[in-house]
């Protein structure tokens, strides 16, 4: 079945007259999508914890207070020298605050001084309507205009507050997802020029899987408006970038072996693709897979990510089989100028990776101690490593409001720059606020408000712990189990730390539930593609180490090179999942070969035979894929730059290590017993066997031209 209905379309896709329509038709299809979606848009991507956790349901009911649409920022003076404030500098503090008061602020408190002297800060109320980003963008740049125009000597004036950072991380956003695209853009094609030594062929593949990321990028914008999801498109460009480039790295590279064999350039291209489809399908349905796991995560950010990386990738596959061979066609032979393939031509490609696969046969313990003893040492790596950002160390660019909150925790009680917030029943707010004021490590706590119905109190609480810090989330418990004692109160704890909290279950929840259901599908895949169970399970083992060792390489080389103190929340997931899942895409491009060819010459010169024909393949595709994730590190965010650290330090370590010794080795000291329960493929068995498949793949063929 599958085989007929590859045949039926590689007849649809390489004749003179197919090719033509299936290009017109294929292109006309990506463009129709891009402009389908084109105007469509979405919120940005949410830090927040599960919708259901304490924290958001705290954050609904304030929503039921009358000060819900009001927004505070804080304006903080400290001294440049480190010395106390001086008289002249309160008296311009005064007149900033009425500055502020008479630009049409709703309601300016303070200047109210630090207990040591040396800062000050300034609370600016007011009430917005409309458009919720729109109007924070306008109240942070009218109050930053305001103090920009009335500077104190001898003082630094910083703007902050849950509306200021919001705006300069947007800000911070501006123009670069388009510099993503360019940079990754550039990465692809230098790296496919490299690949191909030809000024021409990169054109295809390139212009192709560009197309397909920007149907992909307006599709999955349209999919996340439509179901109400947020996620980083970084990633997804990304993703489909290299994924996309990679299965067009492995199609062409069959399709120019086939071009030494067969004259007619539409029968190679069509044999070529026959041959590479089951692969590629494979390795996509993995990944896949892989990503629609991500729909059981509690965290929104995550989930949608799955959803808009799996819509994303799907795109990339149906562009690569079915729109760059007819390009292919098109083309002609002529494309891979200067070095056109030939019939019978001989050339030294795999000459490398065919002397270095039979090195590893030969003394196969060598590189596979070898090569696991390195993944030990990167896996290291993790020993002594935190996960969990606070606000100001998710992003890399500084910003004003940074700076703010920074100085707000050296001269102010630590926990005043992120608050907690207490909603209770009104009747029990005095019981409550009692219970709160006697938990340790809580400086004061305050009545804010009351709902519009009167049924509810919310109250303030302010705590000595610096925010993001293991004593501010052992607070919160100890918080949330005292407010929660109280009879008839159902007091809950929310504000940013709790969510924080609540965020950092939500991952690990995720974490613990997903990364084995992704080790199962891949397996289930590998079972399915192999017909085979001990294979599957060595190179799941192998892919899941390697996967591990990145992790920890990465973390490491984030704490040394560029100062990151810890993973961000989503990082442990996300990376263990790209890893896993693109991992296998190189793992079922060389084994998928290997059995192939050890149908005609025995396991370990098949994999010796396999190694040298997609070694070179595998390694441009690792190399492509390492690049384009490493440009995640332009993006402001540091769980990207994060991401793209560690998926492309696995990338490389796999290509380099597992997919040329580790693996390879494995096969030679296992040998036939890698294909069990399926027959042993043996030496005896290879003659019928390649006569059998040599008669079912050349008859598909001639009548595909």
């Amino acid at each position: 079945m599958v085989r007929s209905l590859s045949s039926a379309l590689s007849r649809v896709l390489t004749p003179r007259r197919g090719a033509w329509v299936s290009l017109v038709v294929g292109i006309l299809v990506l463009v129709g999508i891009i402009g389908a979606f084109g105007r469509a848009t979405m919120s940005p991507a949410g830090q927040g914890g599960p919708p259901d956790s304490e924290s958001a349901r705290v954050a609904a009911l304030v929503e039921e207070f009358p000060d819900a649409d009001d927004r505070t920022l804080l304006v903080v003076a400290s001294t440049l020298d480190g010395e106390t404030l001086s008289a002249d500098q309160s008296k311009g503090l005064g007149r900033l605050a009425e500055a502020l008061k008479s630009d049409g602020a709703a309601r300016v408190l303070g200047p109210f001084p630090s207990d040591d002297g040396r800062a000050a800060v300034v609370q600016v109320t007011t009430t917005v309507s409309g458009d919720e980003a729109e109007a924070d963008r306008a109240l942070v740049d009218d109050v930053r205009g305001v103090v920009a125009g009335h500077g104190v000597d001898g003082l630094a004036l910083q703007v902050t507050g849950g509306p200021a950072f919001g705006v300069d991380v947007a800000s911070a956003f501006d123009g670069a997802d388009f510099t993503l695209l360019l940079v990754t853009v550039g990465i692809v094609a230098v790296l496919l020029i490299f690949t191909y030594r030809s000024p021409v062929l990169w054109l295809v593949p390139l212009l192709v899987v560009a197309i397909a990321d920007q149907a992909a990028s307006k599709a999955t914008t349209a999919l996340g408006a439509a179901l109400g999801l947020s996620f980083d498109s970084g990633i997804v460009s990304v993703l489909v970038f290299g994924a996309g480039t990679n299965y067009a790295l492995l199609l062409i590279s069959r399709y120019r072996e086939q071009l030494a064999v067969e004259a007619d350039h539409r029968r190679a291209l069509a044999e070529g693709w026959r041959a590479t489809v089951p692969a590629i399908v494979a390795s996509n349905v993995t990944v896949v897979l892989s990503l629609l796991t991500l729909v059981l995560a509690v965290i929104p950010g995550t989930r949608g990510l799955g959803l808009a990386c799996a819509l994303g990738l799907v795109i990339a596959l149906a562009a690569v089989l079915l729109v760059l061979p007819p390009a292919l066609a098109v083309c002609g032979r002529r494309v891979f100028w200067p070095f056109v393939p030939r019939v019978g031509e001989t050339t030294d490609r795999g000459r490398l990776w065919r002397s270095v696969a039979r090195r590893v046969v030969r003394r196969p313990w060598v590189p596979l101690i070898g090569g696991l003893a390195l993944l030990a040492v990167m896996a290291a790596g993790l020993l002594g490593a935190s996960v969990g950002l606070s606000q100001t160390e998710k992003f890399r660019v500084p910003s004003e409001s940074a700076a703010g909150l920074t100085a707000l925790s050296e001269h102010f009680d630590a926990g005043q720059a992120q608050p907690f917030t207490i909603v209770t029943r009104a009747a029990a707010q005095d019981e409550v606020q009692a219970a709160a004021e006697a938990v340790p490590g809580v400086v004061r706590v305050n009545v804010a408000a009351s709902s519009l119905d009167g049924e509810l109190s919310r109250l303030s609480v302010v705590g000595a712990p610096a925010p993001g810090t293991p004593e501010n989330r052992a607070l919160v418990a100890e918080l949330r189990a005292a407010v929660h004692a109280v009879p008839g109160s159902d007091a809950l704890v929310g504000g940013q730390g709790a969510a924080d909290v609540d965020a950092r279950d939500g991952n690990l929840r995720d974490l613990l539930l997903i990364a084995p259901l992704i080790l199962l599908l891949t397996f289930l895949v590998l079972t399915v593609l192999l017909r085979a169970v001990v294979a599957p399970l060595l190179l799941l083992a192998v892919n899941t180490l390697s996967a591990v060792a990145a992790i920890g390489a990465g973390a490491w080389l984030g704490r040394v090179l560029f100062g990151w103190d810890a993973l961000d929340l989503q990082v442990p997931l996300l990376a263990f999942l790209f890893l896993v899942a693109l991992g296998v895409d190189y793992t079922i491009f060389l084994v998928h070969r290997a059995r192939m060819e050890a149908r005609a010459v025995g396991t370990r010169e098949g994999m010796v035979t396999a190694l040298a024909t997609t070694g070179g393949v595998i390694t441009s595709a690792g190399v492509v894929l390492a690049g384009v994730f490493a440009a995640l590190g332009l993006l402001p965010l540091v769980t990207l730059g994060q991401i793209g650290l560690i998926v492309g330090i696995g990338v490389l370590v796999d290509t380099l290590v597992v997919r040329t010794l580790v693996v390879p080795a494995l096969f030679a000291v296992v040998g036939d017993g890698m294909w069990w329960p399926s027959r042993a493929i043996t030496d005896a068995d290879a003659a019928d066997a390649r006569e059998s498949d040599h008669d079912a793949d050349r008859a598909p063929a001639r009548a595909g031209v």
